[in-house]
């Protein structure tokens, strides 16, 4: 059954990840957005910002990442409404093929197409003058936390996905994710906010998340942030994936 079910997997996944290679204007069009607001906070908004003494841009990167990877994930909805619209899951429930791998391969397609953008947005930060001096093991800790923390958004994606009754609808739920690191440490420190704002944004995942990768990629001690940014991460995953797959039953039965 493991073998049949990544076997299938890893056709279908074959034939997302050829959808992209088609059209890898999705990929830029994810970045374009993040790169324009690391543009625009750094060159016309950084002279006015205290961040410390770094340049802002390494202050700023962090939350361009999450940014990234929160308007990427719209693209797994859209996907998702289309093969829906489509009627192609009707078609592949007549075929003998693991019916969880459908939803799998989205998901892992969603995954190779954000770290594609990430790598972009990261070559433009580098040009705009990034630099870190962090090791392998710190850097590796930054990219599991960014697996981590898109597979938990991916699996919320495939929620409206199957349900959205529009186009407009499946990608709609992603402008909030997009909103919420303004509301966060991603762009000035949270002790400039006035109070409740400043309660909102330290209690909130994107606050813990930034913190954790920013700490590591500037060789800061890592504190308790890791391991809120890796609660939040594991719990959004769990309770998404729990939602969607039984959303995916009930499409299907």
């Amino acid at each position: 059954m493991t073998k049949r079910f990544l076997s299938d997997t890893a056709v279908l996944l074959g034939r997302s990840l050829r959808h992209i290679t088609r059209s890898l204007d999705t990929i830029i069009t994810t970045a374009i957005m993040p790169i324009a607001f690391m543009l625009m906070f750094v060159y016309v908004f950084g002279g006015a910002i205290r961040s410390g003494s770094d340049p802002y841009v390494n202050y700023l990167l962090p939350g361009i990442l999450v940014i990234t990877v929160a308007s990427g994930i719209s693209y797994t909805a859209f996907r998702l409404f289309q093969d829906m619209r489509s009627g192609i899951f009707e078609r592949f429930q007549s075929m003998p093929i693991a019916r969880s791998a459908v939803l799998w391969a989205h998901v892992l397609t969603s995954l190779v197409a954000n770290l594609l953008s990430i790598a972009v947005v990261v070559l433009v930060a580098l040009l705009m003058g990034f630099r870190s001096g962090a090791g392998v093991p710190a850097w590796l800790a930054v990219a599991g936390i960014l697996v981590l923390f898109t597979l938990a958004l991916t699996w919320l994606a495939v929620i409206p996905g199957l349900t959205a009754k529009s186009v407009d609808g499946a990608s709609a739920f992603s402008y909030p994710l997009i909103f919420l690191p303004f509301l966060s440490s991603a762009f000035v420190p949270t002790d400039t906010m006035p109070g409740p704002v400043r309660a909102f944004a330290e209690h909130q995942p994107v606050t813990s998340i930034v913190n954790a990768i920013r700490d590591l990629y500037t060789e800061q001690p890592v504190g308790t942030d890791i391991w809120i940014a890796l609660a939040w991460c594991v719990g959004i995953l769990l309770v998404a994936y729990a939602f969607a797959t039984m959303t995916y039953r009930r499409k299907i039965s």
